[in-house]
């Protein structure tokens, strides 16, 4: 499909991206020719015999009932050394979300932005006020408990959500963090601990607080199976609270609500513990080396991470939609740029953990598109596609470039096809500023959103601005005045 028509795919959703099948069927690029930066997966798990085995088992798998939902949880149970009775399994974690809000969510929620979009979006589609603490920029979007525990009681919510690693940023509390933010919380109705990415942080299961949560009487730790286990296709994902909160969830869910491949999996793991410990060894390893190689692009600002992606500001002038679609219908890499993300703006992208080779192409692609040649070599011919900065920002002073392997040449049926453009309408910068005009040095190219390229203070802030136009709110009046400036 043209470009124009593939990169239109994303103004569908106001919350995600489209779907990878949704992308490949649009592009006609076959199995592995899009390189997927945006979906958070585990690369290293299942390993090719575990695929192997369940390919074999396929027939079964697709012809029988799964067994009961208490089957399955028990078996995860025993692996976890966790009590069935204080364990609910979902369809994936956004089906426990869902009944979290139903069930346990009576009024209104607070929660720190940007963050997973379903902690926002779920409690407002069913009427909730949502009070929506912004991370400042300034600090790296570091969550302050202090700070958050005032903004709670000042807004009088009832509902406390915190993500730990916090989803698109990275950012991770400490245990004795968690657990004063619990103390200091414990009048209200529920305190959610959202852990779907802890397993990729570096000390992952020192910093849970599941074995807490159990005594605790309104708290509930959420983990994601699929985004662990490389396996979104699966949708599985589970609970741990209190006996009372565990089994009135349970109460609630559907019969049969996990499918036989969750089963198969479920039952896999036992002989697979190794290799999914080697798997999230790897993908840590790769986290810092992916942030190594990005922070060295000129004028990106990477932010610390502890999950299995990387949170990336764009150099000024630079809007994350149309990097997006270039790197897609140009290259054939696919980001997750976070302008619809409440609290985030088009200045933002997230870019999963990948394998060094598939870092090597990102970083090709974005080297391309941006500068319009490698940043420490030669620039490419001159029909290479117009850059879209007019020049190369500076570099963190005094610090070398890594060395980066040699990109793997890639057919060039692998990259989807872009419909032909006129130059102004493939870059940031109006069709005026293109025309040569030596005696004017280079200027920076003006940003297709007038506020992508604002104070940084700004640029967090459009995301929330944007989305409260478009029908969204906190739920209190003055606080939606400060946050857009009314």
């Amino acid at each position: 499909m043209a470009g124009s028509d593939v990169t239109a795919l994303f103004g569908a959703s106001t919350a995600h991206s489209p779907s990878y099948f949704t992308l490949t069927r649009a592009t006609g690029a076959q199995a592995g020719e899009i390189a997927d930066f945006c979906i958070p997966c585990n690369p290293y798990f299942p390993t090719p015999a575990m695929f192997d085995r369940l390919g074999a088992g396929l027939r079964e798998i697709l012809t029988y009932y799964p067994s009961s939902a208490e089957t399955v949880t028990a078996e995860l149970c025993r692996l976890l050394g966790l009590n069935p009775a204080t364990v609910a399994m979902g369809n994936g974690s956004t089906e426990l979300i869902t009944w979290i809000d139903h069930l346990l969510v009576r009024e209104s929620l607070a929660v720190p932005v940007p963050t997973f979009g379903r902690w926002t979006d779920q409690p407002m589609e069913t009427g909730k006020r949502v009070d929506m603490l912004l991370l400042p920029e300034a600090r790296g979007f570091a969550l302050d408990p202090e700070a958050f525990v005032r903004f709670v009681e000042s807004r009088g919510s009832r509902v406390a959500v915190v993500c730990n690693p916090n989803n698109p940023d990275g950012g991770l509390l400490s245990k004795p963090q968690v657990l004063g933010l619990l103390d200091r919380l414990q009048d209200l109705d529920l305190v959610v601990v959202d852990e779907s990415f802890l397993e990729f942080a570096d000390e992952g299961q020192e910093t849970s607080v599941a074995a807490e949560a159990v005594l605790r009487p309104n708290v509930v730790v959420l983990r994601s199976l699929g985004k662990n286990f490389g396996l979104h296709g699966v949708r599985f994902g589970y609970l741990v609270a209190h006996p009372g909160l565990a089994g009135l969830i349970r109460g609630a869910l559907p019969k049969w609500n996990l499918n036989s491949f969750a089963e198969a999996v479920v039952f896999m793991l036992r002989e697979h513990r190794h290799e999914y410990a080697e798997s999230l060894r790897r993908v840590r390893g790769d986290r810092h080396e992916m942030i190594r190689y990005l922070s060295h692009l000129p004028g990106l600002t990477v932010y610390p991470s502890q999950g299995n992606f990387v949170y990336v500001r764009l150099p000024a002038g630079v809007d994350g939609a149309l990097l997006r679609d270039r790197l897609l219908t140009e290259h054939g890499v696919l980001v997750r740029e976070c302008g619809n993300k409440i609290g985030s703006s088009s200045r933002f992208v997230r870019l999963v953990v990948r394998p060094q080779a598939d870092v090597v192409r990102l970083v090709s692609a974005m080297e391309q598109v941006l500068y319009g040649r490698t940043v420490h070599t030669p620039a490419p011919a001159p029909q290479a596609p117009r850059p879209m900065l007019a020049q190369v920002p500076a570099g963190p002073p005094g610090v070398p470039a890594p060395d980066l392997p040699q990109a793997v040449e890639r057919p060039p049926s692998a990259v989807p096809q872009a419909v032909e453009r006129p130059p102004a309408a493939r870059g940031l910068v109006p069709a005026a500023a293109l025309a040569p005009e030596p005696a004017v040095p280079p200027q920076q190219p003006q940003p297709v959103c007038p506020d992508a390229a604002g104070p940084p203070a700004q640029a967090a802030r459009t995301g929330l601005v944007r989305a409260m136009t478009a029908g969204y709110t906190s739920g209190t009046a003055a606080i939606d005045r400060l946050v857009s400036g009314a």
